[in-house]
Formats: structure tokens, sequence, C-alpha cells
């Protein structure tokens, strides 16, 4: 059965992006400095970089092959927007948008890209069920946080950065009510620390 996991990479103050995050600045200010931990671009090729390669780029290639074994994706239309949708191509899944209005004219070049308008549970059930075994990633604090509420998340993966970023887009600012979670993984490493998290029902 597919489960959904929250894939995050989070400062320490909570923050999931910089300031000024929009269309023309996917992420806001700083957007990078989550990611300096990963090594790679999403599409797999390595960020150039001054330092020494270390075993921290084989964690790296690690989560690209989860990002790679998922079977479908969750996003927000804030953050789908900001990324143009990935140009409709998330590593070849599905990519479902949780939505209170239908999608601009521009998503029906992309066929992976399905809006849907009836609500976070239904978003998941067909993000579900197009995944099949494999699991669908999530991402977006909106949507994070929708999907606590209405009780359709799994697990929650965070990559904590060591920064404060002292603004921009905190990933759990509002919660309808306390969550006990239960803690799965711990990968600690000099450019983050990786948590994997199970939401106890």
């Amino acid at each position: 059965m597919s489960t959904s996991v929250l894939y995050m990479s989070m400062s320490l103050d909570g923050y999931i992006s910089g300031s000024n995050d929009a269309p023309g600045n996917p992420g806001g200010d700083g957007f990078m400095r989550l990611h300096d931990w990963y090594e790679m671009r999403w599409d797999g090729s390595p960020v150039p970089t001054t330092r020494m390669p270390t075993a921290h780029s084989t964690l790296g290639k690690q989560f690209m092959e989860e990002t790679n074994a998922t079977g479908a994706v969750l996003v927000g239309r804030r953050t789908a927007e900001q990324v143009d949708h990935w140009s409709g191509d998330h590593h070849g899944v599905p990519i479902f948008v949780p939505s209170h209005r239908p999608p601009g004219p521009s998503v029906a070049q992309y066929p992976l890209v399905t809006y849907v308008l009836d609500g976070i549970e239904s978003a998941m059930a067909q993000a579900k069920a197009a995944a099949g075994s494999r699991n669908v990633m999530v991402h977006g604090a909106y949507t994070a946080q929708k999907a606590l509420e209405a009780g359709v998340l799994d697990e929650v993966q965070i990559h904590q950065i060591p920064v404060l970023f002292g603004g921009g887009r905190r990933l759990f600012e509002v919660l309808p009510s306390r969550l006990e979670l239960e803690v799965v993984q711990v990968i600690d490493t000099p450019e983050a620390t990786h948590i994997r998290y199970r939401i106890r029902r």
C-alpha cells in the first residue's frame, strides 16, 4: 500500500523557503542554502562546489534514489506554480495539485499534472491510487498542514539544516492540534540532520 511522505529541507528555525519567494524567485532569497547538502540538482547532475567530494554526496544519491522510487507527487499550488510544475515532469510521475480554483491555461500542456478541486482527501486518494505500491511524495507548507489536519499524511522526512533563516515561510506555521510523531530514522551529518518520522494515529 502506498505511503504518503512529506519531504522537506528546513532551517533550524523552521523555514522551508526564504523571503520574497515568487515564480521569478522560486523558494525565495537564499533558498538553495537549504539544499546544499544534496550536492546534486533535481535532474541528478552535480552542483558545482569548491568543497572536496565527501561521503555525504553518496547520501545525496541515496535520497535521489528515494525520489526516483516515488510513484506520485502531491504538491501545493504555490510551490507548483513557482517551479512551473517542474515543466510537467517530476521524474516522470503524476503530479497532483489540490486547489480551490482551476489551473491556469499553461497547465494544459502538462499531461501528468492534475488539479484536484474537491479537497485534500480526494487529492491524496488519487495520488495514492496513481502511485500503486510506491510512495506519494508531498511538498509544500500549506498542503502539509492540511494533510495533517485531514489525517492523510503518513510520514515526515525532514532534512534539518544548521542555519537560521530568520524569515520566509515556515513549514508548520499553523496546526489544528497537537500531533505525536514516532522517530523512524536519524542520519546525522555535518551538513544536515535527516530525520524520518511516522505520524502516530
